[in-house]
């Protein structure tokens, strides 16, 4: 009892103790529960109509469409600004793909199998046409190859590795065709339902007609804006409220973006750096010029343009070689020169120039043996063989090869990275041998024997040695741009000290407005993926860390200058009202010169007021005209003059783009041709379709699209 009386007498003490331990639970779980939701969030690359996406999901689609860009391309790498495009184009596909997927789910719209099988079947689809299916004689989707392909596909599993892979890469590919194609199709469906919301009749065709086809020619009195001075226009605070007023729906935004203020600081070499590669190259020079083969002393040099040491044409080169070459003789060295326009040094040694076949078509008889001995006393047989008259097809497919005509052009070897003495002899034989002339080669492992069968298109073909090297700075002239730029980041803490001295210390402030997440590149420099993450993580005026970014020769200070929320942008933003202004100092002037004008009826009084007055022909409805007096185009003007009868003056000033104008119709005539409502309709319902294309940006708008790929990308 006792006890139990302390612990009552402790009651309040207990109490706190317990609600503290409670709360401590409750709170530790909400903190795990924000950290897991914060994680969560961090691994999302965006949102499109509630639905998330993760960054995981993401990559596997960036990844399956960068395999058929570069199946599409022939090529095994994609450089950077080709995967910024891939992820741009599966992005926007995606959003497009969700949004019109849920539209057509409201409407009942899929794409059933026995659509797809017809559109196979036909093998007309543009799409169909990228694929491996497409018959060679025909020029057409072949769906016969395709149902071959898929039915092999499922038995080369478990058989040759190489050629399950090569399958496999197939499959991948048509599986991305087809999965698109569905897309394509479902949206092209709902497009054209929408667009048949839309109808022509025969009697707007007629008016279409009419609008398109009748001309007016006039004379035109214009009296440009650029003829009043604009600090002859008074325009006050009022003036520009009313008309911002007027043109605000123009000032909605549906993105967040950001403008900045920015110190980019780009290395470049010094004169030293510069120094260092003359006295480089001017040493290479003297070893290109000794040697008789410059093989070793390119490869030391580390050239941008590899050596192969056969004849080559010279589009093997890059544009500033090959406009040298021509103009040398065999054995000069030229160099070393700087080629500003690449930031290269350039040595050239012309070592032969030749008059050779682009093409040369050959066939051959590959020759092996128990060893490189045996193979060349086969080889010796089957060349005399040849020499005193035997088929040489036939003498082929007694050693198991066709021994068919194959084409070999310089554009086949001409780009290679490197040639081993092999191939050299082998290309060279083939380009030296006269017609129908035959050649038994010797090669380190057997014999081949070749014979030419046709030549083509003889050309020049240069063998140069070429060093081409990139001036590039020292780490020095690096160290000493980072500590001069650091030592100015450092002292300079706030956005209004980075403005105000950055001019004093050698640095230039720039800006970029409209950043949204979208963006790839800050300030259109490299590598500054960085610097993004922290710009839309950073309130106005904030100064971010110095960035080393670019081809790792950038250094970036930004300061986020202003932060544009989705909605409307306010007439304080310096943007908006100078275009604001723009149009208030158009309809002021506007209203001066109509003042001017008033009460002029004919062409003679208007050019007394100072008008540029000449003809104007072709006049029609449908488009607008150009004015040369103004360099503008005026729709108002073409609209105006339509209503106007021949021998007419107009009826009021017309206020267009560049200036008000004054004009009398000289002759109306229809062009030739003659009306026909069922073309004329189907021209409507063409337009209409286009302009139902532009569905989609309501529909995006409405999705409520979140982009948080410059978190990952």
């Amino acid at each position: 009892m006792a006890a139990l009386g302390k612990i009552r007498g402790r009651g309040p003490i207990l109490i706190g103790i317990i609600g503290f331990g409670l709360f401590a639970f409750i709170a530790e779980e909400a903190f795990r529960s924000c950290e897991a939701t914060q994680n969560d969030r961090r691994q999302q690359v965006g949102e499109v109509l509630g639905e998330k996406i993760s960054v995981q999901d993401f990559q596997k689609m960036v990844d399956e469409y960068t395999e058929v860009v570069k199946m599409q391309q022939g090529t095994q790498s994609l450089n950077e600004d080709q995967l910024n495009q891939v992820k741009d184009m599966v992005w926007n596909t995606y959003i497009q793909t969700k949004i019109v997927e849920k539209e057509a789910e409201k409407l009942g719209l899929a794409v059933t199998n026995t659509e797809l099988q017809n559109i196979l079947k036909e093998g007309t689809n543009p799409m169909l046409m990228q694929t491996p299916f497409v018959n060679r004689q025909t020029g057409r989707f072949d769906v016969s190859a395709l149902q071959k392909f898929l039915s092999d596909y499922k038995t080369q599993k478990g058989t040759n590795p190489q050629l399950a892979q090569q399958y496999d890469a197939i499959y991948k590919y048509w599986s991305f065709i087809e999965k698109t194609l569905r897309q394509q199709i479902l949206a092209q469906k709902f497009q054209g339902l929408f667009a048949h919301c839309l109808l022509s009749n025969p009697v707007e065709a007629k008016m279409a007609f009419k609008e398109a086809n009748e001309e007016s020619q006039i004379q035109l009195a214009a009296f440009p804006y650029s003829s009043i001075d604009d600090s002859k226009v008074e325009i006050t605070e009022s003036d520009l409220k009313a008309k911002y007023d007027e043109l605000k729906p123009r000032f909605k935004q549906y993105v967040e973006s950001r403008d900045i203020k920015y110190v980019d600081v780009q290395v470049t070499p010094s004169a030293a750096d510069r120094q260092a590669i003359q006295k480089q190259f001017a040493a290479y020079g003297k070893e290109l010029a000794a040697a008789s083969d410059p093989t070793e002393v390119v490869r030391k040099s580390t050239s941008l343009i590899n050596y192969l040491g056969i004849p080559v044409l010279k589009t093997a080169f890059p544009f500033d070689i090959a406009n040298r070459i021509d103009s040398m003789s065999v054995g000069q060295v030229w160099g070393p020169v700087e080629d500003k326009q690449d930031n290269t040094m350039n040595l050239i040694k012309l070592l032969a120039k030749q008059q050779l076949p682009d093409s040369i078509q050959y066939r051959q008889i590959q020759v092996g043996g128990a060893s490189a001995a045996d193979a060349h006393k086969t080889a010796d047989s089957i060349y005399t063989a040849l020499q005193k008259g035997a088929d040489f097809e036939t003498l082929a497919k007694k050693y198991g090869q066709t021994g068919e005509k194959v084409w070999l052009t310089t554009s086949q070897y001409q780009n290679a990275p490197s040639l081993d003495k092999d191939t050299k002899n082998y290309i060279n034989t083939l380009n030296t041998l006269g017609l129908n002339e035959t050649r038994n080669i010797e090669l380190g492992q057997g014999n081949v024997i070749v014979q030419v069968v046709d030549r083509k298109s003889m050309v020049s073909k240069y063998i140069a040695a070429v060093i081409k090297k990139t001036i590039e700075f020292s780490k020095d002239t690096y160290s000493a741009a980072f500590n001069r730029f650091s030592s100015f980041v450092s002292a300079n803490q706030t956005g209004a000290d980075v403005l105000k001295n950055a001019a004093k210390s050698g640095f230039r402030v720039l800006e970029a407005n409209n950043i949204t997440t979208a963006t790839h590149y800050l300030a259109n420099i490299h590598s500054t993926r960085e610097a993004l993450k922290w710009l839309f993580g950073a309130k106005e005026g904030d100064v971010s860390p110095m960035y080393e970014c670019g081809d790792n020769d950038h250094l970036l200070l930004v300061v986020l200058d202003k932060i544009h929320a989705v909605g409307y942008r306010s007439l304080n933003d310096p943007q908006v009202k100078e275009m604001v202004k723009a149009e208030v100092l158009k309809d002021k002037k506007a209203e001066m010169l109509s003042a001017k004008l008033n009460g002029i009826t004919s062409i003679a009084a208007a050019k007394a007021k100072g008008a540029k007055v000449a003809p104007v022909n072709q006049v029609t409805f449908a488009a607008p005209a150009f004015i040369a007096a103004t360099g503008a185009s005026e729709p108002a003007l073409s609209g105006a003059v339509a209503a106007t009868a021949k021998g007419q003056f107009s009826k009021h000033v017309v206020k267009g783009n560049a200036g008000v104008y004054l004009f009398q119709v000289t002759n109306k005539s229809m062009r030739p041709g003659k009306f026909d409502d069922k073309t004329e309709e189907q021209k409507i319902r063409q337009k209409i379709t286009q302009y139902a294309g532009n569905f989609m940006n309501e529909l995006y708008i409405n999705a409520k699209v979140t982009d948080n790929r410059y978190l990952f990308f």
